[in-house]
């Protein structure tokens, strides 16, 4: 039997890694571009040709023309914010319809998911997680508590299904004293982009890709935020609500395990994190204020700030760990170009005593411990092989491979797909 290759792609950080890009620069490889989990609050920014796109639920793939671009059961949709995206991109000259499949099993985001989201987030006071307010986590709390709302469900009694769905939740914001609130027009939109919904291929996404690997053809899974943000292993409970892992692939997307191939890991050539939760390497002075500025480091739906620090290797290796990482690719490179010193974490300090692993909690009492290395002081951003780099970049790339065991293959120097070296 002919078996095509699955090859999954994924964040070892804390999100916006710079997947997006990568998907669209790995993508003329592959047949099929798959997204396995996350909600709308995962913006994957590309550049190229002089424009900018932001992809909130809709696979990066669906820039290159013909390849067909699958919305998994594991994602969370919302069918408002899908119909403004996909609209968007059917106005800036790409054709949807044929080419992007939206699996039936995928969980649909309420009106009333977004509300309790708020809600939640004020019940919690100072312990915020610091959510996107998209209404995704209270999504994912319906899935697993199987009451969920799903996209099958739109074709059968579904304003049944929906006032049902909607009078539980309401119930719930009554009992939170979260009550002056008005839906009318988010709902009235929402149920718009239902119907715009039903002119897309709703597909038993787990059928087709099976199919589409028997007739021998490949899939790039592409995943959403970043490891460190991944229910499970992640640094809980300031994480997402889905396994953002590869392992997120099979449950997301209906793959067996003996399927994967590759596993893509992207990480920074620093780290960032939106919102609360612990960052062991953040800096709060003005290296860090000038990585954010440089590396234009605000959130691509939400505009949010992000924090920065010096790339965090404990956690780097632990990701590569939990994910089977077999290629590295590192982005934003070129954010660095200019720097005296350059810092990379090689272990914690906790309570007095040195560990290279990661622990259960990272919350409080960890210092990093910290290498350093001169910098490179070149503008890479032109350069269109690796023979160009300077001497001390090279170095911090064979320190990195050195200390995390695993190859590092494509480095970005810039957000334009061109700026994008692959090594040999």
């Amino acid at each position: 039997m002919n078996t095509g290759k699955v090859d999954v792609l994924l964040g070892l950080q804390w999100g916006d890694e710079g997947k997006g890009k990568v998907v669209d620069v790995l993508t003329p490889g592959y047949d099929v571009i798959a997204r396995f989990q996350g909600g709308p609050n995962a913006g994957h920014t590309l550049e190229f040709e002089g424009q900018k796109y932001v992809l909130r639920s809709i696979p990066s793939g669906i820039f290159q023309g013909g390849k067909v671009n699958i919305i998994g059961n594991g994602v969370v949709l919302a069918p408002d914010l899908f119909m403004d995206e996909a609209k968007d991109l059917e106005r800036s000259g790409h054709e949807l319809r044929n080419r992007l499949h939206i699996s039936r099993k995928a969980h649909l985001i309420m009106p009333t998911h977004r509300l309790l989201d708020a809600a939640y987030e004020a019940a919690k006071g100072k312990s915020k997680v610091g959510t996107t307010g998209k209404g995704i986590g209270p999504t994912y709390t319906d899935k697993v508590s199987r009451t969920g709302l799903r996209v099958g469900d739109i074709f059968e009694n579904f304003q049944e299904k929906y006032a049902a769905h909607k009078a539980r939740h309401e119930a719930i914001l009554q009992s939170l004293n979260y009550t002056d609130y008005d839906i009318t027009e988010v709902e009235r939109k929402w149920m718009e982009g239902i119907e715009y919904m039903k002119q897309f291929q709703i597909v038993d996404s787990e059928h087709e890709i099976n199919n589409i690997l028997r007739s021998g053809k490949s899939v790039l899974c592409e995943g959403a935020q970043g490891t460190m943000l991944d229910i499970d292993f992640g640094s809980y409970p300031f994480v997402t609500s889905s396994n953002t892992i590869c392992a997120g692939a099979c449950t997301g997307l209906g793959i067996g395990p003996n399927k994967i191939g590759e596993v893509y890991g992207i990480m920074k050539a620093y780290c960032t994190r939106v919102g609360a939760g612990p960052f062991p390497t953040e800096l709060f002075d003005e290296t860090g204020k000038r990585i954010r500025d440089l590396g234009h480091e605000y959130g691509a739906v939400t505009g949010r700030e992000r924090r920065c620090g010096w790339i965090d290797l404990v956690a780097l290796r632990y990701a590569i760990m939990v994910n089977g990482v077999t290629q590295l690719i590192m982005m934003k490179s070129d954010v660095l170009d200019d720097f005296e010193t350059i810092k990379a974490c090689v272990a914690y300090k906790q309570n007095g005593q040195q560990i290279d692993y990661f622990p259960y909690n990272i919350e409080e009492g960890i210092e990093p411990v910290y290498v350093e290395m001169p910098g490179w002081k070149t503008d890479m951003t032109s350069f269109t092989s690796e023979e160009q780099f300077p001497e001390a970049f090279s170095n911090y790339i064979r320190f990195l491979e050195q200390q995390l065991e695993t190859p590092i293959k494509i480095i970005s120097i810039g957000p334009d797909r061109a700026q994008t070296i692959i090594r040999k």
